[in-house]
């Protein structure tokens, strides 16, 4: 998230949207449903691509959702996707859009005193490609006053991959050294640190996809992409509908998962395989009757870094997750066609 300058005042650093997605409260539940009278709260930094959709999938779960963006320009689509629909078998809940700076202590302490509290955070805020200022900012500055205005509520953090180091092409797990080298990566698992002390959870996402949006796709459908020396390193995705259902299972079970010293809650959220640059793209160029890119060198000046690693999800598939795509290949199909489109 860019900085906007201005700090907001303590009792003006955040507006409420008036555009807000609600179902009609009178719905008739099906036979043996019982319609809840009190929907649960979601306090959801970060409104982007992925936020857009947590927020979806928690409003039609019996959850009121506000979701916090660092701006609001007029005009913009506040993500709320297509207008809500009454569905009597599925009474559902809401989503209202705030604006508010969570990098700024003051304008969260202004947003704490104006919102009924949460029964869950969700911190899934983006650095708009920032570097280690933004990321401190947003990530680090931004749980912390979560944390500090919000005592007491459960947070989880969307953290990263990438603060796994590996280039040995071994297999991680939650339990693996996480040492990376970029200072991006160190102020996330600070931030990871600093929310596990709390009692909260870490996800740490693989790169995200889905409708609108997948870099391999666009770079290699745009005939910019480079198969990095044999094409050994792996690729480790996530669908961006699968990652929103496993952050809506934790947060809803969240009592299961709450950390301890001995027992930290960190879950890898990537999908169930791993692919090696060479098999991910012969097999694209195969779908699509397309050459194969031609080979390079790497990259070294990579944002993230250079990584050659699996990444297991076990942890989270044994609580039950699955995701709908369990490869990157499963998708890509479908997500080729919406590339250049906006998100659904």
């Amino acid at each position: 998230m860019a900085s906007t300058g201005a700090k907001p005042g303590p009792t003006s650093g955040f507006q409420v949207s008036s555009f807000k997605c609600s179902v009609e409260a009178n719905l008739s539940p099906a036979p043996g449903l019982k319609l809840e009278t009190s929907n649960l709260n979601l306090l959801l930094a970060g409104h982007g691509y992925l936020g857009r959709k947590i927020a979806q999938v928690f409003r039609d779960t019996l959850w009121d959702v506000t979701a916090v963006a660092r701006s609001e320009p007029p005009g913009t689509d506040l993500g709320c996707g297509a207008p809500p629909r009454s569905v009597t078998d599925s009474p559902s809940g809401s989503i209202t859009e705030t604006a508010c700076d969570i990098g700024d202590s003051a304008a969260v302490s202004a947003l704490a005193a104006h919102l009924p509290r949460p029964d869950f955070i969700v911190h899934c805020a983006s650095s708009s490609r920032g570097g280690p200022d933004a990321y401190r900012h947003v990530f680090l500055n931004g749980c912390r006053h979560l944390l500090a205005h919000f005592p007491g509520v459960p947070l989880l953090f969307t953290s990263s991959t990438s603060v796994y180091a590996q280039t040995d092409g071994s297999l991680v797990d939650e339990e693996s050294p996480a040492e990376p080298t970029r200072e991006t990566g160190r102020i996330l698992l600070e931030t990871e640190n600093l929310v596990l002390d709390h009692h909260g959870i870490v996800t740490r996402l693989a790169g995200i996809y889905g409708p609108g949006r997948s870099v391999i796709l666009k770079k290699f459908l745009g005939g910019q992409a480079i198969i990095e020396e044999d094409g050994r390193r792996f690729l480790n995705q996530i669908h961006r509908d699968d990652a929103a259902h496993a952050i809506h299972l934790l947060a809803s079970r969240g009592d299961e998962f709450h950390s301890s010293n001995s027992n930290p809650s960190i879950f890898n959220l990537a999908d169930s395989r791993p692919l090696s640059q060479l098999e991910c793209y012969t097999a694209l160029a195969e779908m699509f009757g397309r050459p194969l890119p031609p080979s390079g060198s790497r990259d070294p000046k990579r944002k993230r870094g250079w990584t050659h690693k699996m990444v297991s999800n076990a942890r989270l598939r044994a609580t039950g997750w699955e995701p709908e795509f369990p490869s990157f290949l499963d998708a890509a199909g479908i997500v080729a066609g919406t590339i250049g489109t906006p998100p659904t």
